[in-house]
């Protein structure tokens, strides 16, 4: 459909904080962003006819009036949550190639820490939380409020069935801080973590403690697709789409009366975008995993095929998936180390790989790469890209 036809061409990205008040608003911090990407791209902002917000935190017309962007002609917004992302680089591909769109933005940021530390709105307005009235009805009342006890369930039903155990889960928390120590970017830089320290972080909603949830953050990402012929006038050299594809479970609003309790989303996607690609997970140099949670890592990248499925605890020990492992994951720290802006900085950072711009965490010779996104009950997206 749209395999080497579309690519990445800019990519711009704030710095992170953790601190009450960033001083910009979310739609400010992600207008930095996307003007980091143009300057990147060497595009002018009314280039941009396309743009994909991330759902809450932004509109389309609001980026088109502050950037300047004249002609827009193509917007969507893809609720999602954490897929949302990828799954939005999965429509700017098929927009550029139809010729819906020239040049698509796709930014995505906010104010998840000084912003968000309380939602007193989440349990009546039933559009911000997973699963809708679902949640609201049958999980909120018996105490599942939040996302690291809902996503517990999907856990603790792998550990029962698998035998998958807590420092499996801590090998993926140390490899995603280990990766943090080479990008100064990175909150989590300069903050070495070992097992023990993970094992004696409290819990939060077992069998989650502290060191398995993402690191709330102020930050924004973007990045601008095109197609391969546009490309050529462009400031950098492009990063070609190979596959990408999207997907949600059934039912996608609960979790705990699914048939197959570890299907999602990514589980039917990631065929479709291999496929598409024309290649299999094992030809990947790298995978950015979407990673809200640790075992969201060994999970995704069972569902993904790189592994099967009750492989993945064995799969992410003994540094699999650190810098020189079977698999390089999230070799910017991740949402877990290195900053949570919505999983967009995972496209970023699979970019600057295939780029050759990763600096001290570069995987050598890297020449493909797949970026994940989860979201909600179990939103999964995914794209394969080559250099």
């Amino acid at each position: 459909m749209f395999k080497d036809k579309a690519c990445i061409v800019g990519i711009g990205e704030t710095p992170f904080c953790r601190k009450p008040g960033s001083g910009l608003t979310e739609m400010g911090i992600q207008l930095k962003a996307a003007v980091a990407a143009l300057e990147d791209a060497g595009l002018e902002a009314a280039q941009i006819d396309g743009i994909l917000p991330f759902p809450n935190v932004g509109k389309a017309e609001a980026f088109a009036a502050s950037l300047g962007c004249e002609n827009l002609r193509f917007a969507a917004t893809l609720h999602m949550g954490g897929a949302a992302p990828v799954g939005s680089l999965h429509m700017a591909a098929m927009a550029v190639t139809s010729g819906a769109a020239d040049y698509v933005m796709v930014p995505g940021g906010w104010n998840g820490y000084s912003g968000a530390r309380v939602r007193e709105t989440a349990a009546n307005d039933v559009n911000s939380i997973p699963g809708g009235e679902i949640a609201r009805d049958f999980y909120m009342p018996f105490g599942l409020t939040a996302p690291p006890q809902w996503y517990a369930l999907m856990a603790r039903r792998h550990m029962h069935e698998y035998g998958t155990t807590a420092e499996q889960f801590g090998a993926v928390a140390l490899a995603m801080r280990k990766h943090a120590q080479l990008n100064p970017a990175a909150l989590m830089h300069g903050k070495p973590l070992m097992m023990a320290d993970y094992l004696a972080s409290p819990y939060i909603a077992s069998p989650y403690r502290l060191l398995d949830c993402c690191v709330e953050t102020d930050g924004a990402a973007a990045f601008i697709v095109t197609t391969v012929e546009r490309a050529r006038d462009l400031r950098q050299k492009p990063v070609y789409i190979m596959g990408a594809a999207a997907g949600q479970p059934y039912p996608a609003d609960e979790i705990t009366n699914r048939a197959d309790f570890h299907r999602t989303g990514l589980t039917n996607a990631a065929p479709e975008a291999f496929r598409m690609a024309g290649v299999t997970p094992a030809d990947a140099d790298f995978a950015q995993i979407y990673d809200c949670f640790t075992f969201e890592v060994i999970q995704q990248l069972e569902e993904a095929g790189f592994c099967k499925r009750g492989e993945g605890g064995a799969f992410v020990e003994n540094g699999g998936i650190e810098l020189g492992g079977h698999l390089p994951v999230n070799t910017h720290g991740g949402l877990l180390s290195q900053a949570h802006v919505l999983g967009i900085s995972h496209v970023v950072e699979a970019v600057r790989q295939l780029r050759g711009e990763a600096g001290a965490r570069q995987v050598a010779d890297a020449e493909i790469g797949v970026v994940t996104g989860w979201g909600d009950f179990g939103d999964g997206s995914i794209a394969v890209l080559r250099r």
